[in-house]
């Protein structure tokens, strides 16, 4: 078994040889020699295919450059942005790269505010001051006492003149073209306050790596880890009115300002732009490199996360997740808890059954549920006297529903008499695994404007079913991370991570029964396919968030009871649900909010696309 030639390169590319030899060790003890050598394959294909990527459809031509300059030209609002570096005892190559990276932007009307937050390296002013008599868009000031990065981001956000706030750190860069883009966006929403990019990594060699393509606003993905972080450009006025950086929240000071920015601005005026336009240094000693030399960041992070919380009233507590160096927020449940109905079709699926139904029953923390049991038909007679011998239980209610299987159908009928406030959709070849698991659901559908919450899936085999629905995937919707291995925690954790999402399946789905009722609950024509992400959509459009929390976990043997799409019948149905989802839903299907363009739709896994669909430049203005 050999290791892969540039396997070196590649540990030093996932955040430096310290860090990566420990996660090495970490796999070595979980899955032995072969799982470390699949995961040192694995970076080394995934750094060559970014390096390809980059090389097709994110690096700038001659051509490019004339119609960005063009682009420019064009624009009436050409606002002065401020690009804010602390320094400190910044290795002179990367200092001098840092600075070059801003005086080679395309847009010219930028001024770089450098605050030394007292440096005892020699060199450090000296180059500044060169640069700065070199440029006047060069500002400077050089701090008397060393305060650390929110101190010397505060001395130089007192210098800065622009409408807009950028934030560098001295050993990272800006792509050439980051600028424009910002400006990009001022220009199709002026009344943004607080602009993000997607960012890369890249190492001492300039060799770039581990591209983070996020996706646009997600407030609960954001109280997981900041997802903001680079590059971030906020209006000026607004930082200033918040006065600035918090001392004390050291390592996580731009998370804190913009936690506080939202508590002044409203969501629509948060824009994403799906651009890598900010590279972050990995070496030794930076937050790139995986925090594990910098745990005072997320403890820093915890406490602005919590303060937050407490500001907005939430009743809501942040734990850190030290394996993933993120974050969970527990959302309390009231002291009265509400009655959760929880509605399990099913038919002659006696073994099934009797596991799904035994798992609530006997792991279930949350104590007020009832379960409204729809039996479609059954006739095998195994299944026939399971039935009647639960119905001595006070907690099952079955209702006998023989019309010809429709799923919507027999949900809207089994919702409309349920006697629970909240409602939970479950199949009937579930098995719970972690027995919160409807305790963690219902929390979440008990937040004020949170539509439906869906579950963590997993197949028998501990490969992932279900962390959420992405739009797009093979033309109307597929399911995020499938197949991925227990223990994996997905593109940039998110397999692991609370978030907003745009639609959920409805094998494990918990929802208030007036939000189902005020939607009009499932769309009868959608009888197999495509019903739970219509109604999860119509959810989205009535103004609510869905959310996939993967701290409730079940057991799914999926379609176990009504088998795969075989017969020229089923696969008709399926391709007239198809044709209407395409129809109801047009464009949304290939801009899934929650996913990023950057991303395929020919696969579940988060790689790349093949090309993005979204263009290196665009040559038309707005």
């Amino acid at each position: 078994m050999n290791l892969p030639t540039s396997f070196y390169d590649a540990m030093k590319r996932s955040g430096g040889i310290k860090p990566a030899l420990m996660k090495c060790w970490r796999l070595y003890r979980r899955e032995g020699l072969a799982g470390v050598v699949g995961k040192l394959t694995s970076l080394h294909r995934q750094s060559i295919d970014y390096m390809e990527w980059i090389r097709r459809y994110d690096t700038l031509t001659d051509d490019a450059r004339t119609i960005i300059q063009t682009r420019i030209e064009a624009f009436s609002y050409k606002p002065l942005v401020s690009v804010v570096m602390p320094t400190y005892n910044t290795k002179p190559q990367w200092l001098m790269e840092a600075i070059q990276s801003v005086k080679k932007q395309l847009y010219p009307n930028w001024e770089l505010c450098i605050a030394d937050d007292a440096s005892s390296e020699a060199h450090v002013r000296p180059m500044l001051e060169q640069y700065a008599a070199e440029d006047d868009r060069i500002k400077l000031v050089f701090r008397k006492d060393h305060g650390h990065i929110s101190a010397a981001s505060n001395s130089a956000l007192k210098i800065a003149s622009g409408e807009f706030i950028a934030f560098l750190d001295h050993d990272d860069l800006l792509a050439e073209h980051a600028l424009f883009w910002v400006l990009d966006a001022l220009a199709r929403r002026p009344d943004a306050q607080l602009i993000y990019s997607d960012e890369d990594k890249i190492d001492v060699a300039g060799r770039r790596s581990d591209p983070y393509f996020k996706c646009d606003w997600n407030e609960d993905l954001f109280y997981s880890h900041n997802m903001i972080c680079h590059l971030g450009v906020y209006r000026t006025k607004l930082v200033l009115d918040l006065g600035g950086l918090r001392e004390g929240f050291e390592g996580a000071q731009d998370y804190d300002l913009a936690l506080r920015c939202l508590e002044r601005i409203d969501p629509m005026q948060i824009v994403h732009i799906p651009r890598v336009l900010y590279h972050w240094r990995i070496h030794p000693a930076s937050t790139a490199s995986g925090r594990a030399d910098k745990p005072y960041a997320l403890d820093a992070g915890a406490k602005a996360i919590n303060e937050h919380l407490q500001r907005r009233g939430s009743d809501g507590g942040v734990e850190p997740l030290m394996d993933l160096r993120m974050y969970r927020v527990r959302y309390r449940l009231p002291k009265s808890v509400p009655l959760v109905s929880l509605i399990v079709p099913t038919r002659n699926g006696v073994r099934l059954l009797r596991r799904c139904l035994g798992s609530i029953l006997e792991k279930t923390t949350y104590q007020h549920y009832e379960i409204v049991l729809v039996d479609n038909g059954s006739d095998d007679l195994e299944t026939l006297r399971y039935l009647e011998s639960i119905q001595g239980d006070s907690r099952v209610h079955i209702i006998r529903d023989n019309r010809p299987f429709n799923y919507s159908q027999l949900i809207n009928s089994a919702v409309a008499s349920a006697s629970g406030t909240v409602i939970g959709l479950l199949n009937d070849d579930l098995e719970v695994i972690t027995p919160d698991w409807l305790s963690e659901m219902v929390s979440h559908a008990l937040r004020p404007g949170i539509g439906a919450v869906g579950a963590r899936l997993w197949y028998p085999d501990d490969t992932l079913q279900h962390a959420g629905v992405i739009l797009g995937i093979r033309g109307v919707a597929g399911h995020a991370h499938r197949y991925l291995k227990r223990g994996g925690k997905g593109y940039f954790g998110r397999a692991s991570l609370i978030q907003s999402i745009c639609a959920l399946t409805a094998a494990c789905l918990v929802v208030r029964k007036e939000t189902f009722e005020k939607i009009g609950g499932f769309n009868e024509a959608l009888q197999v396919a495509f019903n739970d992400v219509d109604f999860c959509l119509r959810v989205r459009e009535a103004g609510y968030r869905n959310i996939y929390t993967p701290y409730a976990e079940l057991y799914h043997h999926e379609s176990a009871t009504r088998g795969d799409e075989d017969t020229a019948e089923k696969q008709l149905r399926f391709s007239k649900e198809s044709i209407y989802m395409k129809q109801r839903w047009g464009d949304l299907l290939l801009n899934d909010p929650a996913y990023s363009p950057n991303l395929t739709l020919d696969h579940q896994d988060f790689s790349l696309a093949w090309p993005p669909r979204v263009e290196l430049v665009v040559s038309r203005g707005y």
